[in-house]
């Protein structure tokens, strides 16, 4: 199941569970749309994968199984600008 983490990894933006606007490569870090497209071209810079669009999980999925809580930051050369 996807943690939805609650953070762009390189600028640190909010991204709710129930954001649009969030990116994610099949390991899940997660960008949001303006880091993934123009510092990153949409690639990941840990694994070197695509990143799409994150899946939104419905509300009533949500309740039961809530998104990650934990923010996670990483010092990427592409995100120093």
């Amino acid at each position: 199941m996807l943690a939805l983490r609650p953070n762009c990894e390189c600028c640190d933006r909010d991204l709710p569970a129930d954001s649009a606007f969030a990116r994610i490569c099949t390991f899940e870090c997660t960008f949001c749309a303006d880091c993934a497209d123009t510092r990153l071209q949409g690639r990941c810079p840990n694994c070197g994968g695509n990143l799409v669009e994150r899946p939104i999980r419905p509300a009533a999925a949500l309740a039961r199984f809530p998104a990650s809580t934990e923010r996670v930051t990483k010092p990427h050369k592409a995100c120093a600008a």
